[in-house]
């Protein structure tokens, strides 16, 4: 097992890629706190449209360990407490997963300003939050980890301002922690996917989805475990001398750019 009895935090873990990230870990012998605003998965209607367990339940049948801690990752005070708790429940932390995100499509004109503040606190402004209050306990770990989930819009547009904006400045934030925390082993990097099944995908119309198959060059659509075997590579030994990286996991997507 590449992360036995190693302690992660992965945000936005109930359903999508957060949660495909939590069972990879949980398979490979982490303990996962699954933190997000619901235990229950979302069900969308092109994917993962049948309800399943929690993922902490999964967890726990799969054979290894997790706690739901209900976390609002726009409010500074639930981010302190979920590190709080891990380290309460644990005695410590080894992996931070930054995976909750928002999209709110929409152009410069017809986008709220609103809309783009809830969008850059949850997706930016939250990852520097859980990286604060969680690099104290990384640094005494043996096997500091932080993992940020951006996306293959860091490199361009095309999923409204406010998104592409937020994902570009995640690619950054990782780079300038890791000039931070390097002297202590911890390692940060980013990974970039490009479409992933998942419910977030609920905002788009089977045009567009069909538009983003043909664009990517593998013969299918990327799934979450995906993104988790390739976190589980970013947590493991296997990569303990990569820092300040995004690697993108697409199928392909943006090849052609």
């Amino acid at each position: 097992m590449k992360l036995k009895d190693r302690i992660s935090i992965v945000t936005g873990a109930s359903s999508g890629i957060g949660r495909g990230i939590a069972l990879e870990f949980a398979k490979e012998g982490a303990k996962v706190v699954v933190a997000d605003v619901r235990e229950e998965p979302k069900c969308g209607k092109y994917y993962e449209r049948e309800p399943r367990p929690p993922t902490t339940q999964e967890i726990q049948d799969l054979g290894g360990q997790g706690m739901f801690v209900k976390t609002d990752v726009s409010h500074e005070q639930e981010i302190r407490s979920l590190v709080e708790q891990t380290i309460e429940r644990y005695g410590g932390l080894d992996i931070l997963v930054n995976n909750a995100g928002l999209n709110l499509t929409g152009t410069t004109q017809d986008l709220e300003v609103w809309d783009w503040d809830k969008v850059l606190n949850v997706n930016l402004r939250a990852l520097f939050l859980s990286t604060k209050f969680s690099v104290p306990h990384l640094i005494r770990s043996e096997f500091g980890r932080i993992i940020h989930i951006a996306s293959v819009h860091f490199s361009g547009g095309g999923s409204g301002p406010a998104y592409a904006s937020s994902k570009a400045a995640v690619i950054n934030l990782a780079r300038d922690t890791s000039l931070e925390v390097g002297q202590y082993g911890v390692t940060v990097n980013a990974l970039c996917p490009g479409f992933i099944e998942t419910p977030s995908q609920d905002y788009m119309t089977p045009e567009m989805i069909e538009a983003d198959r043909k664009r990517t060059l593998l013969p299918r659509l990327g799934l979450p475990k995906d993104i988790g075997r390739a976190a589980v590579f970013l947590a493991s030994d296997d990569a303990e001398w990569i820092t300040g990286a995004s690697l993108v996991v697409d199928g392909g997507y943006i090849a052609a750019i």
